[in-house]
């Protein structure tokens, strides 16, 4: 690739930034289409969103991915915000037309695309899903797009889980009657009524820490999906009872697709961008 005066400028804010991923897998795609432009890591500091955001007014910077932590703090710099971002409250791509900074949330997609390579339908499903932060709010929205039929929403304060359901509640008349705040320690009752479920909690980032349930209680009849990057002890042991089970990089790439989508309008070619990373 050829840098000149038209090469675009794409890219990730977040802190930290330099482990993510994303430059490659977006780089690859840029390439293989063709397209003119590069994408780098932004380290930006909490307290430096907002001229982070002005930057990309300043520099003509085309677009950028926003993780950990800017998710919900670029939102009152942007100029508009899409209709997901309404109920998640999160903002996960930026795309900039003329200084005209628009937000959208692309998370809540790639779970759900990610999640039909092993479950193809998601309409009725009974589903499980651990933590009440950022990315559940996503993961939810997905679900309640795809018509899952019943969600446990297991919390370690279940006052968090319970301010979710009335914030979704605003926008989805019926969410009351399909989610069910639950603490963590209900989880072992409820776990044969459920078909999916969904790790979205830091727990089994590191090897040491303890099981947010028993895991002996999953079976071959659930599928089990942790948005970490790697194999927990949740996926090992789904593994090990021939449960369906998969970790976050399909989220991470079909996520990042949907986002090369919106700023370029092009295809995403996702065998490219899986191949990058190894996936």
């Amino acid at each position: 690739m050829t840098l000149d005066g038209n090469t675009l400028v794409y890219g990730i804010f977040g802190y930290p930034v330099k482990h993510s991923k994303s430059p490659t897998f977006q780089t690859a795609a840029f390439q293989h289409l063709g397209i003119n432009a590069v994408y780098v890591p932004f380290q930006v500091k909490p307290e430096d969103i907002e001229k982070a955001v002005e930057s990309l007014r300043v520099l003509d910077i085309k677009g950028v991915n926003v993780t950990i932590p800017h998710k919900e703090n670029v939102i009152p710099y942007l100029n508009e915000i899409s209709e997901e971002v309404k109920v998640i409250k999160a903002v996960n791509t930026i795309k900039n037309i003329d200084g005209y900074l628009i937000g959208y949330n692309t998370d809540w997609y790639g779970f759900i695309e990610g999640l039909k390579e092993i479950m193809p339908d998601i309409a009725g499903k009974r589903v499980l899903v651990i933590g009440a932060g950022g990315s559940s709010r996503a993961i939810i929205y997905g679900l309640l797009n795809q018509g899952a039929g019943k969600i446990y929403l297991a919390n370690r304060t279940i006052k968090r889980a319970e301010n979710l359901i009335e914030d979704f509640s605003n926008f989805y008349r019926i969410v009351k009657m399909i989610i069910k705040p639950i603490s963590l320690e209900e989880i072992n009752r409820i776990l044969n009524e459920v078909e999916l479920i969904v790790n979205t909690t830091s727990v089994g980032l590191n090897e040491d820490d303890p099981e947010i349930f028993d895991y002996n209680l999953i079976n071959s009849s659930h599928t089990v999906v942790d948005i970490i990057y790697k194999e927990t002890k949740l996926l090992q042991k789904a593994k090990e009872k021939n449960a369906k089970y998969q970790n976050g990089y399909p989220m991470l790439i079909y996520q990042g697709a949907k986002s090369f989508e919106i700023w370029t309008g092009k295809p995403a070619p996702i065998e490219v961008m899986k191949k990058a990373i190894g996936v």
